[in-house]
Protein backbone atom coordinates (compact mmCIF):
# COMPACT_ATOMS: atom_id res chain seq x y z
CA UNK A 1 0.00 0.00 0.00
CA UNK A 2 1.17 3.55 -0.66
CA UNK A 3 0.03 6.81 0.92
CA UNK A 4 0.78 10.01 -0.99
CA UNK A 5 1.09 13.02 1.31
CA UNK A 6 0.02 16.55 0.49
CA UNK A 7 2.67 19.15 -0.33
CA UNK A 8 2.11 21.22 2.81
CA UNK A 9 2.68 18.28 5.18
CA UNK A 10 5.09 19.17 8.00
CA UNK A 11 7.86 16.89 9.28
CA UNK A 12 6.14 16.35 12.68
CA UNK A 13 2.89 15.38 10.91
CA UNK A 14 4.73 12.94 8.64
CA UNK A 15 6.63 11.46 11.58
CA UNK A 16 3.43 10.99 13.56
CA UNK A 17 1.75 9.12 10.68
CA UNK A 18 4.79 6.89 10.16
CA UNK A 19 4.84 6.02 13.85
CA UNK A 20 1.14 5.12 13.68
CA UNK A 21 1.75 2.71 10.79
CA UNK A 22 4.68 1.15 12.63
CA UNK A 23 2.50 0.64 15.70
CA UNK A 24 0.29 -1.55 13.47
CA UNK A 25 3.28 -3.82 12.86
CA UNK A 26 4.05 -2.40 9.41
CA UNK A 27 7.30 -1.20 7.84
CA UNK A 28 7.30 2.21 6.19
CA UNK A 29 9.51 3.20 3.26
CA UNK A 30 9.73 6.98 2.79
CA UNK A 31 10.35 8.46 -0.65
CA UNK A 32 10.76 12.24 -0.56
CA UNK A 33 10.38 13.57 -4.10
CA UNK A 34 10.69 17.14 -5.34
CA UNK A 35 6.93 17.73 -5.28
CA UNK A 36 5.50 15.00 -3.03
CA UNK A 37 6.26 12.41 -0.40
CA UNK A 38 5.26 8.78 -0.89
CA UNK A 39 4.99 6.41 2.06
CA UNK A 40 5.34 2.77 1.06
CA UNK A 41 3.65 0.61 3.67
CA UNK A 42 4.99 -2.94 3.72
CA UNK A 43 3.24 -5.78 5.52
CA UNK A 44 -0.29 -7.13 5.89
CA UNK A 45 -2.50 -4.12 5.11
CA UNK A 46 -5.62 -6.18 4.31
CA UNK A 47 -7.42 -4.95 7.42
CA UNK A 48 -6.50 -1.29 6.86
CA UNK A 49 -9.38 1.10 6.24
CA UNK A 50 -8.18 3.03 3.18
CA UNK A 51 -11.04 5.52 3.32
CA UNK A 52 -10.22 6.41 6.92
CA UNK A 53 -6.55 7.01 6.05
CA UNK A 54 -7.49 9.06 2.99
CA UNK A 55 -9.64 11.35 5.17
CA UNK A 56 -6.56 12.49 7.12
CA UNK A 57 -5.68 16.13 6.46
CA UNK A 58 -2.16 15.38 5.29
CA UNK A 59 -3.02 12.46 2.96
CA UNK A 60 -3.68 13.15 -0.71
CA UNK A 61 -4.46 9.57 -1.80
CA UNK A 62 -4.02 5.92 -0.80
CA UNK A 63 -3.56 2.95 -3.14
CA UNK A 64 -3.06 -0.77 -2.73
CA UNK A 65 -0.09 -2.30 -4.56
CA UNK A 66 -1.07 -5.51 -6.31
CA UNK A 67 2.41 -6.42 -7.58
CA UNK A 68 4.38 -8.95 -5.52
CA UNK A 69 7.46 -6.72 -5.41
CA UNK A 70 7.15 -3.71 -3.11
CA UNK A 71 10.46 -1.98 -2.29
CA UNK A 72 11.62 -2.20 -5.93
CA UNK A 73 8.29 -0.87 -7.19
CA UNK A 74 8.27 2.54 -8.90
CA UNK A 75 4.91 3.25 -7.22
CA UNK A 76 6.71 3.14 -3.87
CA UNK A 77 9.63 5.22 -5.13
CA UNK A 78 8.61 7.38 -8.14
CA UNK A 79 12.05 9.02 -8.46
CA UNK A 80 14.87 7.05 -10.11
CA UNK A 81 17.33 5.59 -7.63
CA UNK A 82 20.88 6.86 -8.11
CA UNK A 83 23.65 4.64 -6.76
CA UNK A 84 27.02 6.22 -6.04
CA UNK A 85 30.22 4.23 -6.33
CA UNK A 86 33.10 6.57 -5.56
CA UNK A 87 32.72 9.42 -8.06
CA UNK A 88 30.55 7.31 -10.38
CA UNK A 89 26.75 7.72 -10.37
CA UNK A 90 24.55 4.94 -11.76
CA UNK A 91 20.98 5.85 -12.67
CA UNK A 92 21.27 9.64 -12.79
CA UNK A 93 20.61 9.90 -16.52
CA UNK A 94 24.21 9.54 -17.60
CA UNK A 95 25.62 6.35 -19.13
CA UNK A 96 27.98 4.16 -17.10
CA UNK A 97 30.34 1.71 -18.79
CA UNK A 98 31.70 -1.34 -16.96
CA UNK A 99 34.53 -3.04 -18.84
CA UNK A 100 37.18 -5.68 -18.30
CA UNK A 101 37.92 -9.37 -18.81
CA UNK A 102 35.60 -12.26 -18.09
CA UNK A 103 38.27 -13.64 -15.73
CA UNK A 104 41.23 -12.17 -13.90
CA UNK A 105 44.09 -14.38 -15.13
CA UNK A 106 47.29 -12.67 -14.00
CA UNK A 107 48.59 -9.39 -12.63
CA UNK A 108 50.05 -8.36 -15.98
CA UNK A 109 46.77 -9.12 -17.78
CA UNK A 110 44.40 -7.25 -15.46
CA UNK A 111 46.66 -4.20 -15.07
CA UNK A 112 47.12 -3.86 -18.82
CA UNK A 113 43.39 -4.15 -19.51
CA UNK A 114 42.52 -1.80 -16.64
CA UNK A 115 44.78 0.91 -18.04
CA UNK A 116 43.38 0.45 -21.54
CA UNK A 117 39.68 0.66 -20.60
CA UNK A 118 40.39 3.62 -18.31
CA UNK A 119 42.01 5.51 -21.20
CA UNK A 120 38.97 4.76 -23.36
CA UNK A 121 36.61 6.24 -20.78
CA UNK A 122 35.27 3.22 -18.87
CA UNK A 123 33.85 4.06 -15.45
CA UNK A 124 34.16 0.73 -13.61
CA UNK A 125 36.49 -2.27 -13.99
CA UNK A 126 35.02 -5.76 -14.11
CA UNK A 127 36.83 -9.06 -13.70
CA UNK A 128 35.70 -12.51 -12.64
CA UNK A 129 37.51 -14.04 -9.67
CA UNK A 130 35.11 -16.77 -8.49
CA UNK A 131 33.90 -18.33 -11.75
CA UNK A 132 30.73 -20.43 -12.09
CA UNK A 133 31.47 -22.73 -15.04
CA UNK A 134 29.34 -25.37 -16.70
CA UNK A 135 32.23 -27.83 -16.76
CA UNK A 136 33.98 -28.77 -13.50
CA UNK A 137 37.21 -29.00 -15.51
CA UNK A 138 37.08 -25.40 -16.80
CA UNK A 139 39.04 -22.54 -15.22
CA UNK A 140 37.31 -21.66 -11.94
CA UNK A 141 38.99 -18.30 -11.32
CA UNK A 142 41.83 -17.02 -9.11
CA UNK A 143 39.43 -16.51 -6.18
CA UNK A 144 40.87 -14.38 -3.32
CA UNK A 145 44.11 -13.78 -5.24
CA UNK A 146 42.07 -12.46 -8.15
CA UNK A 147 40.28 -9.97 -5.89
CA UNK A 148 43.63 -8.69 -4.63
CA UNK A 149 44.72 -8.15 -8.24
CA UNK A 150 41.54 -6.19 -8.93
CA UNK A 151 42.29 -4.03 -5.90
CA UNK A 152 45.78 -3.42 -7.28
CA UNK A 153 44.24 -2.40 -10.63
CA UNK A 154 41.94 0.02 -8.78
CA UNK A 155 44.94 1.57 -7.03
CA UNK A 156 46.64 1.99 -10.41
CA UNK A 157 43.70 3.45 -12.34
CA UNK A 158 41.23 4.78 -9.77
CA UNK A 159 38.44 2.70 -11.33
CA UNK A 160 35.93 1.13 -8.90
CA UNK A 161 35.82 -2.68 -9.21
CA UNK A 162 33.03 -5.23 -9.58
CA UNK A 163 33.29 -9.00 -9.35
CA UNK A 164 30.92 -11.92 -8.90
CA UNK A 165 30.13 -13.74 -5.67
CA UNK A 166 28.94 -17.37 -5.67
CA UNK A 167 28.52 -18.16 -1.99
CA UNK A 168 27.53 -16.15 1.08
CA UNK A 169 30.43 -17.80 2.92
CA UNK A 170 32.81 -15.85 0.67
CA UNK A 171 31.51 -12.42 1.75
CA UNK A 172 34.57 -11.74 3.90
CA UNK A 173 36.72 -11.72 0.75
CA UNK A 174 34.52 -9.00 -0.82
CA UNK A 175 34.90 -6.32 1.86
CA UNK A 176 37.12 -4.17 -0.40
CA UNK A 177 35.09 -4.78 -3.59
CA UNK A 178 33.04 -1.75 -4.67
CA UNK A 179 30.11 -3.60 -6.31
CA UNK A 180 29.20 -7.25 -5.76
CA UNK A 181 27.74 -9.04 -8.77
CA UNK A 182 25.18 -11.82 -8.53
CA UNK A 183 25.44 -13.90 -11.68
CA UNK A 184 22.59 -15.33 -13.74
CA UNK A 185 22.98 -18.78 -12.17
CA UNK A 186 22.65 -17.31 -8.66
CA UNK A 187 19.80 -14.89 -9.33
CA UNK A 188 17.49 -17.13 -7.31
CA UNK A 189 20.00 -18.20 -4.68
CA UNK A 190 17.75 -16.77 -1.99
CA UNK A 191 20.05 -17.39 0.96
CA UNK A 192 22.81 -15.50 -0.84
CA UNK A 193 20.40 -12.65 -1.65
CA UNK A 194 19.33 -12.46 2.01
CA UNK A 195 22.98 -12.22 3.09
CA UNK A 196 23.61 -9.42 0.58
CA UNK A 197 20.58 -7.61 1.96
CA UNK A 198 22.36 -7.31 5.30
CA UNK A 199 25.40 -5.42 3.98
CA UNK A 200 25.84 -1.82 2.88
CA UNK A 201 27.27 -2.26 -0.59
CA UNK A 202 25.87 -1.95 -4.16
CA UNK A 203 24.64 -5.26 -5.57
CA UNK A 204 24.30 -5.91 -9.31
CA UNK A 205 21.87 -8.73 -10.12
CA UNK A 206 21.98 -10.34 -13.55
CA UNK A 207 18.78 -11.74 -14.98
CA UNK A 208 18.65 -15.53 -14.89
CA UNK A 209 18.97 -17.24 -18.24
CA UNK A 210 15.36 -18.50 -18.10
CA UNK A 211 13.88 -15.94 -15.71
CA UNK A 212 10.98 -13.58 -16.20
CA UNK A 213 11.17 -9.86 -15.50
CA UNK A 214 8.97 -10.34 -12.44
CA UNK A 215 11.36 -13.00 -11.10
CA UNK A 216 14.29 -10.60 -11.57
CA UNK A 217 12.43 -7.93 -9.60
CA UNK A 218 11.61 -10.42 -6.85
CA UNK A 219 15.33 -11.24 -6.56
CA UNK A 220 16.00 -7.52 -6.11
CA UNK A 221 13.20 -7.49 -3.53
CA UNK A 222 15.01 -10.15 -1.48
CA UNK A 223 18.06 -7.89 -1.16
CA UNK A 224 16.01 -4.75 -0.48
CA UNK A 225 13.79 -6.49 2.08
CA UNK A 226 16.96 -7.11 4.10
CA UNK A 227 17.67 -3.38 4.24
CA UNK A 228 20.10 -2.92 1.34
CA UNK A 229 18.45 -0.68 -1.26
CA UNK A 230 21.57 -0.29 -3.43
CA UNK A 231 20.49 -2.69 -6.16
CA UNK A 232 21.33 -2.55 -9.87
CA UNK A 233 19.62 -4.78 -12.45
CA UNK A 234 21.31 -6.23 -15.53
CA UNK A 235 19.73 -7.68 -18.67
CA UNK A 236 22.19 -10.24 -20.09
CA UNK A 237 20.03 -12.26 -22.44
CA UNK A 238 17.70 -15.18 -21.87
CA UNK A 239 17.65 -18.73 -23.21
CA UNK A 240 15.26 -19.22 -26.14
CA UNK A 241 14.95 -21.63 -29.06
CA UNK A 242 17.36 -19.50 -31.08
CA UNK A 243 20.88 -20.95 -31.47
CA UNK A 244 22.49 -18.25 -33.65
CA UNK A 245 23.56 -16.40 -30.50
CA UNK A 246 24.62 -17.57 -27.05
CA UNK A 247 21.41 -16.09 -25.58
CA UNK A 248 18.65 -13.82 -26.86
CA UNK A 249 19.15 -10.24 -25.73
CA UNK A 250 15.77 -8.98 -24.51
CA UNK A 251 16.14 -5.24 -25.04
CA UNK A 252 12.41 -4.75 -24.48
CA UNK A 253 13.19 -5.56 -20.83
CA UNK A 254 14.85 -2.14 -20.47
CA UNK A 255 11.77 0.06 -21.07
CA UNK A 256 9.54 -2.50 -19.33
CA UNK A 257 11.72 -2.37 -16.22
CA UNK A 258 11.92 1.41 -16.42
CA UNK A 259 8.16 1.49 -16.07
CA UNK A 260 8.04 -1.00 -13.20
CA UNK A 261 11.00 -0.07 -11.01
CA UNK A 262 13.11 2.86 -9.89
CA UNK A 263 16.30 0.77 -9.90
CA UNK A 264 19.06 1.34 -12.49
CA UNK A 265 19.19 -1.09 -15.43
CA UNK A 266 22.31 -2.13 -17.32
CA UNK A 267 22.73 -4.23 -20.47
CA UNK A 268 25.43 -6.88 -20.98
CA UNK A 269 25.78 -7.48 -24.75
CA UNK A 270 28.79 -9.78 -24.33
CA UNK A 271 27.05 -12.60 -22.44
CA UNK A 272 23.85 -12.00 -24.37
CA UNK A 273 25.29 -12.62 -27.82
CA UNK A 274 28.51 -14.56 -27.20
CA UNK A 275 29.93 -13.16 -30.43
CA UNK A 276 32.44 -10.35 -30.75
CA UNK A 277 30.90 -8.96 -33.97
CA UNK A 278 27.53 -8.47 -32.27
CA UNK A 279 28.73 -6.53 -29.23
CA UNK A 280 28.87 -3.16 -30.98
CA UNK A 281 25.36 -3.15 -32.52
CA UNK A 282 23.77 -4.55 -29.35
CA UNK A 283 25.63 -2.02 -27.18
CA UNK A 284 24.35 0.85 -29.30
CA UNK A 285 20.85 -0.63 -29.27
CA UNK A 286 21.00 -0.95 -25.47
CA UNK A 287 21.88 2.73 -25.14
CA UNK A 288 19.06 3.68 -27.52
CA UNK A 289 16.63 1.54 -25.48
CA UNK A 290 17.37 3.68 -22.43
CA UNK A 291 19.79 1.55 -20.40
CA UNK A 292 21.64 3.29 -17.57
CA UNK A 293 24.85 1.57 -18.56
CA UNK A 294 26.65 -1.24 -20.34
CA UNK A 295 28.79 -4.14 -19.15
CA UNK A 296 31.30 -5.15 -21.81
CA UNK A 297 34.01 -7.79 -21.79
CA UNK A 298 37.45 -6.61 -22.91
CA UNK A 299 40.57 -8.77 -23.17
CA UNK A 300 44.03 -7.88 -24.46
CA UNK A 301 44.48 -11.36 -26.00
CA UNK A 302 41.01 -12.92 -26.51
CA UNK A 303 42.45 -15.87 -28.40
CA UNK A 304 44.35 -16.85 -25.26
CA UNK A 305 41.58 -16.06 -22.74
CA UNK A 306 40.84 -18.73 -20.14
CA UNK A 307 37.11 -17.99 -20.43
CA UNK A 308 34.77 -16.33 -22.96
CA UNK A 309 37.42 -15.15 -25.42
CA UNK A 310 35.03 -15.19 -28.43
CA UNK A 311 32.77 -12.60 -26.78
CA UNK A 312 35.53 -10.20 -25.72
CA UNK A 313 36.60 -7.04 -27.52
CA UNK A 314 40.26 -6.10 -27.86
CA UNK A 315 41.07 -2.70 -26.29
CA UNK A 316 41.35 -0.99 -29.68
CA UNK A 317 37.83 -2.03 -30.68
CA UNK A 318 36.47 -1.08 -27.25
CA UNK A 319 37.96 2.38 -27.69
CA UNK A 320 36.17 2.79 -31.05
CA UNK A 321 32.93 1.52 -29.54
CA UNK A 322 33.10 4.07 -26.72
CA UNK A 323 33.13 6.88 -29.27
CA UNK A 324 29.99 5.52 -30.93
CA UNK A 325 28.28 4.93 -27.58
CA UNK A 326 28.76 8.59 -26.66
CA UNK A 327 27.27 9.70 -29.99
CA UNK A 328 24.14 7.59 -29.51
CA UNK A 329 23.73 8.82 -25.94
CA UNK A 330 24.00 12.42 -27.09
CA UNK A 331 21.49 11.77 -29.89
CA UNK A 332 18.78 10.45 -27.55
CA UNK A 333 19.39 12.88 -24.68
Amino acid sequence: MIAILKQNTTEPQKKHLIEWFEMQGLKVHVSDGEFRTVLGIIGDTSTMDLEMIELLDIVDSVKRITESFKSANRKFHPEDTVIKVGDVKIGDGSLVTIAGPCSVESEEQILEIAKAVKESGADILRGGTFKPRTSPYAFQGMRQEGIQLLIKARELTGLPIITEIMNAEHLEYFEDVDIIQVGARNMQNFELLKALGRIDKPILIKRGMSSTINELLMSAEYVMAGGNEKVILCERGIRTYETATRNTLDLSAVPVLKGLTHLPILVDPSHATGKRALIEPMSLAGVAAGADGLMIEVHNHPELALSDGPQSLVPEDFDKLMTKIRRVKEAIS
